[in-house]
C-alpha cells in the first residue's frame, strides 16, 4: 500500500500548531509501552513531536518534517531526519522499532516495513486504524465518505491489513485499542463523542484527513455537522454515544516479534 500522502511536504504545511492538538494520550501511550515489552533500544519512525516515545527507554526518533522536528521539545530523544524507507541504521541496531499512526503516510508502505523489520532486534511496534473498519466511524459514514477514496481498495477488505503486515514483518498479534471518550491525541477519530470539535479549524488543522480532500468537500461536511448539532439531528441519531465511556473505531496495536537468533 502507498501512503495516503506526501510526507515532508504534507506536515511541512500542516504541521505549523500540530503540538496544540495532537498531544499523547496516556491510555494509548501505556498500551505501546507494554506492547514494546523488554525493548530497552526503540526507533520510533515518523515520530513527528514525539508524543508516544517511551520516557524509560533510549529513543532515538526519525522524522521527515523539519516543520515537526522543529516543534520536539526540549529534552526529547535525538531525532534523525529521514524516511522509513531508508532508514540510515545498522541491521538489528535497536531492540524495537515503532510507527505511530504514520504508516499510512510512507511513499512505499512495504518498503518501510521491510526496513523497520531489518533495524529491530526483537520487535516491531506499529499503532493505526485498520482500513478495512473505516465506515465504523459516524464522521466518515454521515459526513466525510471522500475519506473513503483514500483507502486503496484492496485495504477495504477485512483482513488485508493484517495480511500485508504478515508478508513483511512475518507472523503478527494485533491488539485492538479502545478510545476513550476524552482522548487527548487529537488524530482524526479522537473527537467521536465531542463532535463540537471537528468544527473547530485548528483540530481540523492538525488531521491529515481535512488536508488530503477537497476543500469543498471538506467545508460541506463541516455545514452538515453544524447544522445537525444545532437542530438535534445528530443527538437523534448518534446521542447513544454519550453514555459509552469508549469506543472501538479500529485503532490497532500490530507486533511481530524478531525469532531468535
Amino acid at each position: 500500500m502507498t501512503g495516503m500522502a506526501g510526507r515532508e511536504p504534507l506536515y511541512d504545511a500542516i504541521g505549523t500548531t500540530y503540538a496544540t492538538s495532537r498531544r499523547a494520550d496516556p491510555r494509548i501511550a501505556q498500551a505501546l509501552r507494554a506492547a514494546l515489552g523488554d525493548a530497552e533500544t526503540v526507533l520510533n519512525v515518523g515520530a513527528g513531536t514525539g508524543a508516544y516515545e517511551p520516557e524509560d527507554r533510549d529513543v532515538i526518533a526519525l522524522e521527515p518534517s523539519s516543520v515537526m522536528i522543529a516543534q520536539r521539545p526540549a529534552g526529547s530523544a535525538r531525532v534523525i531526519q529521514g524516511v522509513a524507507e531508508s532508514i540510515p541504521l545498522e541491521d538489528d541496531s535497536v531492540d524495537a522499532a515503532m510507527a505511530v499512526i504514520s504508516d499510512h503516510h510512507w511513499a512505499d508502505r512495504a518498503a518501510g516495513l521491510r526496513e523497520l523489520r531489518r533495524v529491530a532486534r526483537r520487535r516491531v511496534v506499529i499503532l493505526n486504524s485498520d482500513p478495512a473498519l473505516a465506515e465504523s466511524f459516524w464522521m466518515t459514514r454521515d459526513y466525510l465518505p471522500g475519506f473513503l477514496g483514500l483507502i486503496p481498495p484492496p485495504y477495504r477488505e477485512a483482513g488485508q491489513w493484517e495480511r500485508e503486515f504478515t508478508r513483511w514483518l512475518g507472523r503478527v498479534t494485533v491488539h485492538p485499542v479502545p478510545l476513550p471518550h476524552d482522548c487527548r491525541d487529537g488524530f482524526y477519530h479522537a473527537y467521536w463523542r465531542r463532535p463540537h470539535a471537528y468544527l473547530d479549524d485548528e483540530v481540523r488543522s492538525n488531521i491529515s484527513v481535512f488536508r488530503r480532500l477537497p476543500a469543498a468537500d471538506v467545508r460541506d461536511a463541516v455545514d452538515r455537522l453544524r447544522r445537525d448539532l444545532d437542530d438535534g439531528t445528530w443527538a437523534q441519531r448518534r446521542g447513544s454515544l454519550l453514555g459509552c465511556a469508549e469506543l472501538d473505531l479500529g485503532l490497532r496495536i500490530v507486533v511481530a516479534e524478531r525469532a531468535a537468533g
